[in-house]
């Protein structure tokens, strides 16, 4: 494993999808590229298929969704395959 930047205990993440879609999958597989870019990391995985009452009470309209939750609030939409701008996005 190459060492990334110095992880950041203080960053929070959850990434929202539903089922098996070929963009939710590809966000999941794509979500482990971004964090190896970031270090460590706390991540969830909501799968609105198995929990769709989440999606109303958090607000998610559509999926694929990432949520940084902390140390800022951001949100990218997609399913993650432009790393940078994921970055970018989460502020780095």
């Amino acid at each position: 494993m190459t060492a990334g930047p110095p992880p950041d205990a203080g960053m929070q993440l959850r990434l929202y999808v539903a089922g098996n879609a070929p963009n939710s999958a590809a966000a999941i597989r794509n979500l482990q590229r971004v964090r190896e870019e970031l270090g460590e990391c706390e991540v969830e995985i909501v799968d609105l298929s198995q929990t769709p009452g989440r999606a109303r009470e958090d607000g998610i309209l559509v999926t694929p969704a990432l949520v940084c939750l902390a140390p800022r609030r951001a949100l990218v939409l997609g399913n993650l395959s432009d790393t940078a701008a994921v970055l970018a996005a989460l502020g780095r």
